[in-house]
């Protein structure tokens, strides 16, 4: 496990140049405006590609065929990418910054795999088949291996270490247990196989009024904890001088990332690399400050998400590709690459 030195996390808190403060602003309005082109794009292409003009009529005017394809089916599933893609981003830029890992994403800490396992044992055991009725499961399972890793990570006493070595831990046990189930019942294989590769397919405005509050206070808390993120940053010792409370922000930052990303989870099935790839990408030409990395984080997670579902879509007509599919097959490379610049960075 790759964790960054107390020399490093002191580079990393001196101010950024001049340069690069005055161009965050604008970077910050062109990825914006690049999220939106994404999510016309994302409304647009499908099975039936669509003008702009017809998806106008078909958000504002339309009632008939248009109004039914944007509407009911693409605009629930745009709208869904795009808080998913937010949440996972901002969850890893969290992550990163608690456990000083800048290859961390929430994986690390076993959301995902409690996530998975409560979805799993809720179809296997208990019957449950709808995306309404197992949601709740994969959010409570998630809370659930998050509060665990936190009491294994020392609780009051958790250290960056402590924390990523119990959520491997869990990981490890708990996708024994998903993989067992699965194979020892066909039934449940079959009805899990869309949802364990995570996709967004299945959208409905039902699901995301059912995580939307969650989601909303998982952002805010996130953005909240940027100040005393940035001052952990730079040690134990000096965040303390300058009055940040370690306990209480590590304690925020894992319900923060437990939060957004069991409900993201919970909607969509577990989504890998996004959390990763984006904040890691985005510290590049941001800088350490999470006052910046967590906006533009949650900017161009989503651009990443549903960017890789409109690929999805594209290179398997008239079928498509799962979403998560695609963030593994982009994931991959990507990971190999940073791994080994930032290898090649402390040589």
């Amino acid at each position: 496990m790759l964790v960054d030195s107390p020399t490093e996390q002191r580079a990393e808190a001196a101010p950024a140049p001049p340069k690069r403060r005055a161009i965050r602003p604008l970077g910050l309005l062109a990825s914006a405006v690049l999220l939106v082109l994404v999510a016309m794009a994302s409304i647009a292409i499908g099975a039936k590609d669509l003008s702009l003009d017809q998806v106008w009529h078909g958000l504002f005017q339309d009632t008939g065929t248009y109004g039914d394809v944007v509407v009911d089916e693409r605009l629930s599933r745009t709208v869904l990418g795009l808080l998913a893609g937010a949440a996972l981003g901002l969850a890893g830029a969290v992550l990163q910054a608690l456990t000083r890992n800048p290859l961390a994403d929430p994986g690390l800490l076993g959301i995902n795999a409690g996530a998975s396992a409560a979805v799993v044992t809720a179809i296997t055991f208990l019957g449950v088949t709808s995306v309404s009725g197992y949601i709740w499961f994969a959010f409570g399972g998630a809370a659930a291996v998050g509060a665990l890793v936190w009491f294994l990570g020392g609780s009051r006493g958790a250290t960056p270490v402590r924390l990523a070595l119990a959520g491997t831990a869990i990981s490890a046990a708990l996708y024994g247990y998903l993989q067992a189930v699965m194979i020892s019942d066909q039934a449940a294989l079959g009805r899990m196989r869309f949802w364990t590769v995570g996709s967004l397919s299945s959208a409905t405005f039902t699901t995301i009024r059912q995580v939307l509050p969650f989601l909303l206070v998982g952002m805010v808390l996130a953005l909240l904890l940027a100040r005393p993120l940035n001052a952990m940053s730079m040690g134990d010792d000096t965040a303390k001088a300058l009055g940040a409370h370690l306990n209480r922000t590590r304690a925020l930052s894992m319900l923060a990332a437990t939060v957004l990303c069991g409900a993201a989870t919970a909607a969509c099935g577990p989504i890998v690399f996004v959390g990763l790839m984006v904040p890691h990408v985005v510290r590049s030409f941001t800088g350490p400050d999470l006052r910046w990395i967590l906006p533009f984080a949650g900017l161009l997670s989503p651009v990443l998400l549903l960017g890789a579902d409109v690929i999805g879509r594209i290179v398997a007509r008239p079928s498509e590709l799962q979403v998560g599919i695609i963030t593994a097959i982009i994931g991959g490379p990507v990971f190999i690459l940073l791994v080994r610049r930032r290898r090649t960075a402390q040589l």
